[in-house]
């Protein structure tokens, strides 16, 4: 509906679990990689600061936040949401930045200009710092993490009907943080918007309903900073 078919590419999903990364610095940016690619089977890319490859298991969404907090509602619960600095980065099923300019077409947004950037294969997201469970308390970059108290709470692999621990946030200002944090043990993909959920009745959310609302929003975001901005003063001749 939306353009040819695509051949499987390094978009789709991983029939194996990635291999995981062997204990190295010990450092706060070290435990961070571990974690995402350990505990969530997330590849990363070498350097600092560190970033994640997008198009493999997610891609993204990169819209104004005023107009992605108006589309939550179309989001999974358990669907990631990034914030960075005034950005919301909502994931999406892997190969969906592919699908979006025809979505916006067949929506009837094509003709328009619109602050929406989807990331898709060989992108890079900026990684937002883990969330902290209850119990433990955020530490400077390059300290070691604090255990949580006798007692604690802490968060543990998804369950059913077990919800997870409140989450908390570390970082350091104007860096990206999670809004709705990802769950070590669940897979991501099941709760990420796709295009194949149109009509079927399932669970999975549904990408033209999210696409659709984000696209709406952010027209709305650019007409406000349209009409906010002070008339144009006329050159005044000599």
């Amino acid at each position: 509906m939306f353009g040819a078919p695509q051949p499987v590419t390094a978009t789709s999903t991983p029939l194996v679990p990635l291999p995981r990364r062997p204990l190295g610095p010990s450092g706060a940016s070290g435990q961070v990689r571990r974690w995402y690619e350990n505990e969530l089977g997330w590849p990363t890319v070498p350097g600092d600061p560190l970033r994640l490859l997008v198009g493999v298991r997610y891609d993204v969404l990169d819209v104004p936040a005023e107009a992605g907090h108006a589309a939550l509602r179309r989001l999974a619960s358990g669907s990631p949401v990034a914030l960075h600095g005034g950005r919301m980065l909502l994931l999406v099923a892997a190969g969906s930045a592919e699908e979006l300019p025809g979505l916006l077409e067949w929506l009837d947004w094509g003709a328009l200009s619109l602050d929406l950037v989807a990331i898709g294969a060989g992108g890079l997201m900026e990684a937002p710092s883990p969330p902290v469970p209850r119990g433990e308390r955020s530490v400077p970059h390059g300290e070691g993490p604090v255990p949580p108290a006798r007692g604690a709470r802490t968060a543990a692999p998804c369950e059913a009907g077990v919800p997870p621990a409140p989450w908390g946030r570390v970082g350091s200002q104007g860096a990206a943080v999670w809004l709705r944090p990802p769950e070590p043990g669940c897979e991501v993909e099941a709760s990420l918007p796709t295009l194949s959920a149109l009509g079927s009745g399932g669970g999975a959310p549904d990408l033209v309903r999210l696409v659709n609302t984000v696209a709406t929003q952010c027209h709305r975001v650019r007409l406000r900073r349209a009409c906010a901005q002070p008339p144009a003063v006329p050159a005044q001749g000599r």
